[in-house]
């Protein structure tokens, strides 16, 4: 009798461990990116230098207009820490796809390519682009197509920007194409005649010619398709949806607010910055 129990019990007792191992794992699994970072109260946000979104100063700190909006909405949502990631723009969604760090605050512009890969908040700002040229813009460059009727113009553009996409549309061609990995090196192209002109947005670009010197200047007369008007915000992993739905659900109590303005006055925003697109309008989703 006591052998017969033994035969039963043993296997019985080998499946109620496996089942507590399981439901353990399975309950491992289902944290969230969204429950992990509010237990460990900390949160990695990925950036590339592109002043005035998203930079580190000559101290170490990482700061700009996205930086610092997802440090104040974080710190909302009981997030104390805020670790910055750097890489280069066009590592950004392979970066946060990969898991080296949870979100993107680098002033990244929605665009239905990019929707297919990552998820966004609604937009924090609304912006234009121009044209960093020579001195005086001895090429008298003012848009993509000034650049294209002259085979023999550079256009400094850089890498993974949606710039890129843009001068192809308008007809300038690749070989009249220098890419480059940041904004810094858009400024140095220019500044040395390896390229006659950089495109990017009207801050950046405006920011750049400061920098500069008296040997370049900002372009901000540029003719552009009223479409190409950049709307930037936070992305998350797709699967990612509660910790974007949570930054979003507090972003839209904050953003257009006096505290807002303040926090992004430093960079050059203000409220004509302002939008009230959304990120599923400008994803092309109904």
């Amino acid at each position: 009798m006591s052998n017969f129990a033994h035969s039963v019990t043993t296997p019985l007792r080998r499946l109620f461990v496996a089942c507590a191992v399981f439901g353990l794992a399975a309950s491992v699994q289902a944290a969230t990116t969204l429950e992990t970072v509010k237990q460990n109260s900390a949160i990695r946000i990925g950036y590339a230098n592109e002043s005035p979104f998203a930079y580190t100063e000559t101290d170490g700190k990482v700061t700009g207009e996205s930086p610092e909006i997802a440090k104040i909405i974080f710190t909302k949502m009981g997030i104390s820490k805020v670790e910055g990631v750097l890489t280069e723009w066009g590592s950004l969604i392979p970066g946060l796809r990969a898991g080296r760090f949870d979100v993107i605050a680098a002033g990244m512009y929605i665009t239905p390519a990019r929707c297919k890969q990552v998820i966004f908040t609604d937009p924090q700002y609304q912006l234009p682009d121009a044209l960093l040229v020579a001195k005086g813009n001895p090429k008298n460059l003012h848009s993509y197509e000034d650049v294209a009727k002259n085979p023999d113009v550079k256009l400094a553009i850089m890498a993974g920007t949606v710039n890129l996409q843009y001068a192809r549309d308008s007809g300038v061609k690749d070989s009249q194409i220098l890419q480059v990995p940041d904004t810094t090196a858009q400024l140095q192209a220019v500044r040395a005649g390896r390229a006659d002109a950089a495109v990017g947005t009207q801050l950046t670009m405006k920011g750049l010619a400061g920098k500069g010197g008296d040997k370049v200047e900002a372009m901000t007369e540029f003719k552009d398709d009223p479409s190409h008007i950049g709307y930037g915000a936070l992305a998350f992993r797709p699967e990612d949806k509660d910790l974007r739905d949570a930054v979003n659900a507090e972003l839209k109590k904050w953003l257009g607010t006096e505290a807002h303005l303040k926090a992004v006055a430093p960079f050059g925003f203000d409220k004509s910055n302002i939008t009230t697109k959304t990120a599923a309008e400008l994803c092309g989703q109904p």
